[in-house]
Parts: structure tokens; sequence; C-alpha cells
């Protein structure tokens, strides 16, 4: 649930900015840049917050990227080989890569990386029960033995979403993963300066003179990692206001999500300039509890869905900022692959109150408490929360509508448990649109019950369409399956799509940033 904090307020601290162009007074090239949260947690297999991903690609390489198709490319790999059975990949190491302490990369560093990442990712823990070995029989050669094909081995590898497979050294690839890596070694286009991090502050990295980059053209994660600053300081600011003052000033260069509602000032400031820099944006969903009355009957369920108007929760959040947001969003992110309209009649067609509400009494509802968390500290979920408790309590539901603190929440949100022993009912919240490009990676359409992620659904079918797309190689029967699966989950409702939430990006005397969440390569001076 931490990676939805890039859609709050920065926070930190403005000491950050006490001394800004500290290296540029040694002559270096100073990328300063206002992150979505402070930097708390550096272990990127640890955690699925997506500040710590952006962190973890700076430092870390990967043996796959993705290009801006969506296509897994080749990255610290030459390439690989695949027997015509399927059931070995044979993957060869580029020359020349190095840890930042200097040591060779061999492929033992890499498949106890992978080992570490695939404990802790729901699809790489679809590979492991695939692999019957994985081995190095040599420095540059690592080797899967499957117990069955698995089409997804590279896209497990290179995929974006968070937790990213990135490569570290085998000492500390051997840390258990529920124990959290604190040394930063790993072989990518920056070296993570340790003495110079201020916790709620500043966070630094060093361009890694000892980066070889692939050859091509760099594409979203794949291609080379060409970097044109020495030098990169992360400033976390406590205010709004402060961040959007920093950039106007030019004491910072880069911010990465300025709220909406500064969006209009920061436009007419002719020296800046804003972009959605991710089409993929943030998709809103109210998550519901399956575990326990009122939500645990499915028809109560669906009963929601011609009530529900995906445009409230989304203007509640980015109001009628220009392109800062859609609905008609199913359960794949717009405009990717697995999109489509199967069943999405069930959310476009006109929306009808009256309707609901005599669905929800047909249900079976008998006034069970459903209780709703929304986050006092987290403006964006609490607009989510807000709407969504209006609309239930109009449907003829009884909310015991409960803020909460966002740490509070987190807590609350892991209890199994009916409301009476301190359950919850409903909760809203965003996910990335990466993380909800397809059946493998989207986490929130898993049905496999208490052994799932929060919420808990169960849903035979949705799990045998899921794993049938697993399995199945061509992309044509890839997308029928998806639309099947669509279909299934409005019918089966694990949780209620809200909306697409475009965020933007500002920058001033910098090129565009490229396409996708905050990558520090390529990024050049105006």
């Amino acid at each position: 649930m931490h990676r939805r904090t890039l859609l709050s307020a920065a926070l930190g601290s403005s000491a950050a900015l006490s001394s800004p162009r500290l290296a540029q007074a040694q002559g270096k090239r100073v990328l300063r840049f206002v992150p979505q949260s402070d930097l708390a947690i550096l272990d990127p297999v640890w955690t699925s917050a997506y500040v710590t991903r952006n962190h973890g690609l700076m430092v870390f390489d990967t043996l796959y990227g993705m290009d801006a198709q969506y296509r897994i490319q080749p990255q610290m790999v030459e390439g690989h080989v695949v027997e015509p059975d399927g059931l070995t990949w044979t993957l060869t190491l580029r020359e020349g890569l190095r840890w930042h302490d200097g040591e060779k990369v061999l492929a033992r560093d890499c498949t106890a990386s992978i080992r570490r990442w695939a404990a802790r990712d729901g699809l790489g823990q679809s590979l492991l029960a695939a692999i019957d070995e994985l081995s190095a029989p040599d420095d540059r050669t690592l080797r899967f033995r499957l117990k069955k094909p698995f089409p997804l081995l590279t896209y497990a590898l290179g995929k974006p979403g968070s937790p990213v497979c990135v490569m570290m050294p085998e000492r500390l690839a051997q840390t258990d993963p529920n124990t959290q890596i604190r040394e930063m070694v790993g072989s990518g286009p920056f070296r993570f300066v340790a003495e110079e991090r201020l916790a709620g502050a500043r966070v630094v990295y060093a361009r890694n003179p000892d980066y070889v980059p692939r050859a091509g053209t760099p594409s979203f994660t794949a291609g080379p990692k060409e970097v044109f600053f020495e030098r990169v300081e992360w400033h976390v600011l406590p205010d709004p206001s402060t961040a959007a003052a920093a950039l106007r000033a030019g004491e910072v260069d880069w911010w990465e999500a300025p709220p909406f509602d500064l969006l209009p000032a920061l436009a007419r400031d002719r020296a800046i300039r804003t972009a959605v820099p991710d089409p993929t944006g943030y998709i809103g969903t109210m998550r519901l509890n399956h575990l326990h009355p009122p939500f645990n009957n499915p028809a109560l369920r669906r009963a929601l869905l011609p009530a529900l108007r995906q445009a409230d929760f989304m203007q509640a959040v980015a109001g009628e900022v220009a392109d800062g947001w859609r609905d008609g969003v199913g359960f794949f992110c717009p405009d990717t692959p697995m999109a489509s309209t199967a069943g999405l009649e069930a959310l476009t067609a006109p929306r009808d109150l009256e309707r609901a509400r005599r669905d929800v009494a047909a249900s079976g509802y008998r006034g069970e408490k459903a209780v709703l968390l929304a986050p006092s500290d987290f403006p964006t979920l609490k607009a989510l929360g807000d709407v969504a408790a209006d609309l239930l309590q109009r449907l003829g539901i009884q909310v015991d509508y409960q803020s909460l603190d966002w740490g509070s929440t987190l807590s609350r949100l892991t209890k199994m448990e009916p409301v009476e022993q301190g359950g919850w009912s409903v909760f809203s919240t965003y996910w990335a649109g990466m993380d909800q490009l397809d059946p493998a990676v989207h986490s929130s359409l898993r049905a496999n019950g208490r052994a799932g992620p929060r919420g808990w659904p169960s849903s035979e079918k949705l799990e045998a369409l899921r794993a049938a797309w697993m399995e199945q190689s061509d992309q044509g029967e890839r997308i029928r399956i998806a639309a099947e699966m669509q279909r299934q989950a409005f019918e089966d409702v694990p949780y209620l799509p809200l909306g697409q939430l475009l965020t933007r990006t500002a920058w001033k005397g910098l090129t565009a940033p490229p396409h996708g969440f905050a990558l520090f390569w390529q990024i050049r001076p105006a």
C-alpha cells in the first residue's frame, strides 16, 4: 500500500535547499529534483513504494527493460536462447559489467538476486513455482530449467512495476527477503552517496563513471542509460507552495508531482514546462473486503455498479484540470494491449441511482455496518473515501466512516477480522497504471482468497483465466482471455474501478522528462 504515496504532496524539509549549488560551485553539473516523498526505505525489493523503485533504478540495473511500446528488451544481458521445448532458457550477460565497488558482475550474483526478488513479487513467485533449477554454469551464463514452459520469463525479469527485479552482488542478495538491505551497491548509472543522505531532507547520487551503457536507442527503461549530470540531488520539501516557489526561483530543476491546484499558477511561468510523464497514470480503485458482511455478498457488490460515476471520484481529486483524468476505465489500464470494452457497459451505461437502490434491497443486504477507512492526512485518498461514503449512504448502506492517519490506516488494512473485531469493509486508493497492464502484474485481480492481497476476493473462474493467460504465448489469445477476465470481474467485483488520474510533472531549464516515471538518465540541460 505504500506505493500510493506518489499522489500525496511532497514531504520533507526546506532545509534541503540550504546549499543547493554545492556541487556546481565545484564546476559540476547538478540536477536538483523534488521527489514524490522522502526516501524512507532504500531496499527496492523489500518494498513496493514507487519512490524506492525510482531510487532502485538509479543505483541498480536489470537483466531486461521495457520500451515505450511495452516490449521487453535485453538490458544487462546480451540475449538469451530458449530450447525448442521451452523448458531451458540460457541468458548471457554483457561484457564489462561491474559493481560500484569495482567487482565484476557474475552470473551467480544474478541468480541470487532473482531468488530474493521472486520471494516478494507475485509474478516472481509464479516464476519460482515453474523453475526446476536456476544455475550459473559460468561467470556470464544464467540457466533456467523449468518444470513447464513459462512464456513470461523475460517479462518477469524486466517489468518496471514494483518491486523491480534489480541485480545486486551475491553477498547482498543472500539477505533474507524479509530483511532490508542497507548497503547500496549496484551496477547502475548512479552511485548512492550514503554520507550525504539527510533523512526527510536530502538524498544524493553521483554519476557512475564506470557504467557502460548498452548499444541502441533509449526507450523507457530499455536501451542505453546515458547520464548527462555529474550529480543528482533529491530535495524533499514539506509544503507544495515551498516547492513551487523553489522551482520558479530556479533553486530546483524538476518537481515530480505538483498537486493539481497549483498547476495553473505554474503554467503562468513561461520558463516552467509541465507534462504528463506517464500515460498509464494512476487508476483509482474502491477495494471491498470479501471476507465478511456486507461485501462478502456478490449481489451487493454488483448492485453498486449502476450508480457509480467515475467522474465524481476523479473530479474530487483533480477538479476540471484539462487532461487530468478520464473515466470509462475498466480493469486494465486504458490504451494498453489488454484493455478492452468487454463488459464495460456496467460503468458506461447511463447511471441509475434508483435501480442501484432496488438492487441493493434485492441483494439480501440486511443493514450490516460497512466500515469505510479514509486517511485523514492523505488528501487524495481522503477525497476518494469521501465520495465513496456519500455513494454508499445514498444507496442505503450503513456506513461507519472512520478517518485515521495514514500509518494507522495501513495497519488496519492488514486485519482479516470482522468489523466488530477491528476489521474494515471498504477502502479507496490508487495503483499505477503500470501495475494494471495485464493479469501477470495486476495484483488486485488476484482472487485466491486469504492467500491473496488485501480485500481477499475468491473466484475460481478469475484464477483459472489468469492461469490460462500466464501459460499462453500467443498475443491474440492473451487479449481474448483478458477480455474474458474483465467480463468475469464485473460479475465477481473484486474491486470497483474509479477512473484514471493523469498526474503531471514540472521542470525548468531541462529537456522534457522521458516517457515514464522518474528516470534520471537521458535528462539533459535545455
